[in-house]
């Protein structure tokens, strides 16, 4: 691994480095980054080895991230190359020193895109605003700052610490529409105008979006190459590349994907990235921030307790990915022993499940379309977080699980390939998911699929295979819909139809009356040798801004008309359904959402409600040999009856796993 004749500074005095899990083989981590400063006092002050050891001893991970670079731009290391941050003692060289006696591999945390010290001392490399003003955060993909800046940076980092890899920050969705002169020219080259659009109503606006977003391509691929050929071994991310944040076919040669993710609800959060990761090809993983902050209060950091991020991370393992905690040191670099306690108990809880999780495969029940195609022409953006603009298929998605169904999160990019695994497609209230989807989901339902549609949008485009006809152009309007106990408030745009072919199924009415005024909400319809059932307004929105109950039995009624679970479970809402295999099992996972954080106002979460009794029930084409309930190993005995065998589960706790050998 080390090929220099003349052992690093770091290396000194110490045996040959154990071997390192590469990052597609890794599965648990921690990340740790400063943002060092020009005014930061203490940095690498209180990193000692002893400190490293006792982290390293007791939480175990497989990769530890430091920190090299944050947004503000200076280093954090003594550089040769670029300024650095004041260092008082070199915290790099004492972690690579340490994790490389024990076989952890280090990455370094690095902003990319957003480098504010780089465009202050050089305003030439900046993006430009609309406004022609200079930015004084994000550099142009388009300018010299990737070649001599941060390359250099990164070359030289990598070759001093012997670094595994890099995590680099700051990159797609800290990326604009940059309105340069660079940009200019390409414009007029490539589309004969030459005043660069400033919005969907101006003349080339996608095409606009587009070439930015195909320069930030050229930019990632340049810096990733390039490192690879300097050093074939290091591993390279770009931040949220390739997740929802950029939802297209991974084609750069990043060697794996991850993100950070944050927040209010960010166990929703999570299950939306962790199923669209699952479906992308390549390595992955997911970070957890192990602090809440900025939500709703003026305190600060909230730092969660380990039951909070047990819970987080149940859900991101159970789609087969890898797992992540970022922490904050204090300034000097001391992580405390009241957060290595914290990391240490985590960790054992994802260690236990590392077996039956960790890279397993999904087994297809309902594929949930994430549409690129609308964020990408709706959208000013170039990349996400989209904000609010995911909500149709977070809200719909967080219907479905929280109605116990198994979901996967089909890209439109893979949906002609992946769609006939799927006995049930979910198609979310996108307002533009593009004639190629349609087509292939037309094709999908005429071959015997099933699908559930919501939105007015996808109402008119699907319009001839819905035994309906559209009555007007949809409209915002209130609208609420009969539920068990009261009215499912689902307020927002919708389409008017009068049933021709179709079946209703559900009505909505303009006040809390039901008896007058009613207009048809929902209808099942037979469309070649399939079924569609159709919701005519903004469900999915409306669910993840309100996660109100009758929204989600509204879903399950019309899911119910056209799709029989392979699973079946008798428990609350806050159960999560995840039906995956490995090495040749069926693995069941429940995952207990109960008391998850939801508000700034709770921030942090120390008690996770244990459920139960469950009852589950499982079809199989046969009785199982087998079934345990892990990480406990406790044998399942369940009885089979009519094709499906059943059994209950007394207690569960954050999260446990039915292992079925058929």
């Amino acid at each position: 691994m080390l090929t220099a004749a003349v052992a690093p500074a770091w290396l000194e005095g110490q045996t040959q480095p154990k071997p390192r899990l590469r990052r597609k083989d890794s599965f648990f981590g921690i990340h740790l980054d400063l943002h060092p400063n020009k005014d930061d006092p203490a940095l690498g002050r209180d990193v000692t080895e002893e400190m490293v050891e006792r982290f390293l001893a007791r939480v175990k991970p497989d990769y530890v991230q430091y920190d090299c670079k944050g947004h503000v731009g200076y280093l954090g290391y003594p550089s040769k190359v670029s300024t650095s941050a004041p260092i008082v003692h070199d915290s790099l060289a004492v972690w690579r020193r340490v994790t490389a006696r024990h076989g952890v591999a280090l990455y370094i945390h690095f902003s990319g895109v957003w480098d504010s010290l780089a465009v202050e001392q050089h305003p030439e490399w900046a993006r430009v605003r609309p406004e022609g003003e200079k930015e004084d955060r994000q550099t142009s993909t388009f300018g010299p700052y990737v070649d001599e800046r941060m390359i250099p940076q990164l070359k030289e980092a990598a070759e001093k610490y012997d670094l595994d890899g890099a995590w680099v920050d700051g990159e797609c969705w800290a990326t604009n529409p940059d309105y340069g002169e660079r940009v200019r020219e390409a414009f007029r080259r490539e589309t004969g105008v030459d005043q660069l659009p400033r919005g969907p109503q101006d003349h080339g606006w996608l095409e606009f979006l587009e070439l930015n977003r195909r320069q930030f391509r050229v930019y990632v691929r340049h810096y990733v190459e390039a490192l690879h050929a300097f050093r074939p071994g290091f591993q390279i991310a770009s931040n949220w590349l390739y997740s929802t944040f950029v939802p297209e076919r991974p084609e750069l040669p990043v060697d794996f994907v991850s993100g950070d993710y944050l927040g209010n609800a960010s166990i929703s959060t999570a299950r939306l990235e962790a199923r669209y990761l699952s479906a992308i090809d390549k390595p992955w993983d997911l970070m957890a921030w192990g602090f809440q902050s900025g939500n709703s209060n003026q305190v600060g950091e909230i730092h969660k307790p380990a039951a909070q991020l047990m819970q987080e991370a149940a859900v991101v393992l159970a789609e087969g990915g890898g797992f992540q905690i970022y922490y904050q040191p204090t300034r000097a670099g001391r992580i405390d022993d009241r957060h290595i306690a914290v990391m240490e108990r985590v960790a054992e809880f994802c260690r236990a499940r590392q077996k039956i999780c960790h890279q397993s495969e999904a087994v297809p029940q309902i594929g949930l379309l994430f549409s690129g195609h609308t964020l990408y022409t709706k959208s000013p953006k170039l990349f996400g977080g989209w904000g609010a603009a995911v909500n149709p298929a977070r809200g719909l998605l967080d219907a479905l699980v929280e109605n116990h169904y198994s979901v996967d999160v089909i890209p439109d990019w893979k949906l002609a390939e992946a769609a006939g695994r799927y006995p049930m497609i979910a198609v979310p209230d996108w307002s533009n998911i593009g004639e190629e989807a349609r087509r292939t989901l037309v094709d999908y339902v005429r071959s015997g699929g099933r699908m559930l549609l919501a939105g007015a949008d996808n109402a008119a485009l699907f319009a001839d295979m819905l035994g309906v006809r559209l009555a007007g152009k949809p409209e915002d309007q209130p609208a609420f819909v009969p539920g068990v106990e009261v009215f499912a408030n689902l307020r927002g745009v919708w389409q008017e139809v009068e049933p021709t072919g179709a079946q209703a199924i559900e009505q909505r009415y303009p006040t809390y009356d039901s008896t007058r005024d009613g207009r048809c909400a929902a209808t099942v319809s037979d469309y070649g040798k399939g079924r569609i059932a159709a919701i005519y307004g903004p469900v999915g929105s409306v669910f993840a801004a309100t996660h109100a109950p009758e929204v989600r039995h509204l879903v399950s009624r019309a899911v119910s008309r056209i799709f029989e679970p392979m699973v079946q479970l008798e428990g609350p809402p806050t159960m999560e359904v995840v039906l995956r295999k490995k090495e040749g099992k069926l693995m069941l996972h429940l995952v207990n959402t109960a008391g998850m954080q939801v508000a700034g106002d709770y921030s942090a979460v120390d008690f996770i409600p244990p459920v139960g009794p469950l009852r589950v029930s499982l079809r199989l084409p046969q009785r199982p040999a087998r079934v345990t309930l892990e990480p406990e190993g406790r044998v399942l005995d369940g009885t089979s009856k009519d094709g499906a065998w059943s059994a209950r589960v007394d207690r569960l706790e954050i999260e446990s796993t039915l292992a079925c050998t058929l």
